[in-house]
This record gives structure tokens, sequence and C-alpha cells, in this order.
């Protein structure tokens, strides 16, 4: 699996949550995680949960910290799976920085309030992932948590060290799928 982080800031729309989104503009085919800081403003017409789009919800921040995760041959249930060691990747890294955070489903919650955002959907081709986590709480809707206020400065270094957790976690469960005997 393939991962990039992307210095210059850019803005989520929800428009980038398409298949080959990564490869066309990052020219990284396959597996492949990217990460990026910007802007995040996705209106109800680009939302994949139905159920945000019913409640009439759309998701602003001034800044998160994205990730877009495309993976090819899986079926929906397994990249909903996927997400979820994500998120739980996200929180293992944040309390190993002594930030306690509670996870709910594919949310995390920072001292009672929403951390991030996050969502898992199916294109013709691929899985696709979006992540979201909150740097600033600015212009956000909903009372959040950010990172700022964790004071976790270096952001690159940040989604690094999540973007290698997940990859190695995908490897981990690779090695363990290949190394043990059927049983009959």
């Amino acid at each position: 699996m393939n991962s990039v982080f992307i210095k210059d800031e850019l803005k989520y729309t929800g428009a980038e949550l398409a298949s080959h989104w990564i490869y066309r503009n990052f020219k990284v085919q396959g597996d492949a995680i990217v990460a990026f800081a910007g802007e995040v403003d996705v209106k109800i017409t680009e939302m994949v949960d139905i159920e945000d789009v019913l409640a009439n919800e759309p998701i602003y921040s001034k800044k998160m910290l994205n990730f877009i995760i495309e993976h090819f041959n899986l079926p929906l249930s397994e990249g909903i799976l996927r997400q979820r060691i994500f998120i739980a990747i996200i929180k293992e890294t944040l309390e190993a920085q002594g930030f306690l955070t509670t996870r709910k489903g594919d949310d995390l919650f920072y001292q009672g309030r929403k951390l991030t955002v996050s969502i898992a959907t199916k294109s013709p081709t691929s899985v696709l992932i979006h992540t979201g986590i909150n740097i600033l709480k600015d212009g956000a809707p909903i009372e959040v948590s950010c990172l700022d206020e964790m004071g976790i400065k270096d952001i690159e270094e940040f989604a690094r060290e999540i973007t290698e957790r997940y990859i190695e976690e995908l490897r981990s469960a690779k090695t363990a799928l290949c190394k043990v005997r059927g049983v009959f």
C-alpha cells in the first residue's frame, strides 16, 4: 500500500471521495492513502451519509487533517471494518501522547466533543474512506475538539505516524492470513 502526504493545503468538498482520485491527482496507483490539511466544506449534495443528509447536517471546518484511503477488490463490509481499524489507530496514537479519547462507531470524541468525521463508501471499482480530524475549532457547526487544543502542532508528523501504523496493521493482518494452516 502506498501513501502520500500533501504539503499544500487542499480543500475537501466530498467530491474527492471518488474512485481513482488519488491516482488521477497524485499518480499513486492501487491501494493508497493520502493525507492533507485544509478547509472542509461538504454540502448536502456531496454527502454520502444518508443519515446526515436526512438530518440536513453538512460538514464544515476551517481546517482539518484529512485522510482519503482507497482499497480495490473489497466488499463495503470489509471497507467499513478497515475504517473502524483506522479510527482505532488514531485513538491509540492520541492516547500514546496522553490524550484520552472515546470511540463511538467511526467517531472519536475528546473531552466529550467530536474530534473526527469519517465515512466509508463503495465505488464501482473500490472502497473509499474519508476521515477528517479537526485541527482548528473555527467555523464548525457543532461544538468540537481539535488537535490545536491538544497541542499537536506537527500535523505532517502526526499524519505520517497514523498512516504508517495503518499500513503496518494491514501488513500484519496479511502475514496472519498467510501463516496459518487450515483445519478440516
